[in-house]
């Protein structure tokens, strides 16, 4: 199996694996990647703006691409998501069910974040086959997979009959 190959396969099934094993609610780690890429479309260029007027200043800075810069604004909200999100599926029904936008949000994760590795990197991966069959499939990956997000959303909605019922003293 090639480099190119185990990366792709990596980079969709390591956050799949995290969310169902750390019962991370999937489908909100979903809506923070989409956030993500919002972030990623419209605020990159005055975010490296930012980090070109900081190189003078921090040395460090020196070292940070536009690539790295979008990658950080992509993947911070979904990370900060995950965090916050640790062991809040509970139930095997509800962590069944958590699946399924789990494996959406590995999918889209590897649709947003290959274009944006280094060129090193990415172009054995967007020249490999399999790169090839999820970019004909990317269009039902990110539309049945948000579709799907906003069904368990949904579905987690609490009941309004469940809510405590308490004696009101007068």
């Amino acid at each position: 199996m090639d480099t190119a190959l185990i990366t792709l396969v990596a980079i969709v099934i390591v956050p799949v694996v995290a969310l169902m094993l750390l019962r991370i609610n999937a489908a909100l780690v979903f809506m923070a990647l989409c956030l993500g890429s919002v972030l990623t479309q419209f605020v990159a260029e005055d975010a490296s703006w930012f980090v070109a007027l900081a190189k003078p200043n921090v040395p460090q800075a020196g070292s940070v691409s536009e690539s790295m810069v979008k990658l950080g604004l992509l993947l911070l909200p979904p990370l900060l998501t995950a965090v916050f999100m640790i062991r809040t599926v509970h139930g095997g029904g509800r962590l069944l069910l958590n699946a399924l936008p789990a494996v959406g949000t590995g999918l889209l994760a590897a649709l947003l974040v290959v274009p944006l590795l280094t060129p090193g990197t990415a172009i054995p991966i967007l020249a490999s086959p399999l790169w090839q069959d999820v970019v004909k499939l990317q269009d039902l990956i990110v539309g049945s997979s948000a579709l799907l997000c906003l069904l368990v959303l949904w579905l987690q909605r609490p009941k309004t009959g469940e809510r405590k019922h308490r004696k009101h003293h007068g």
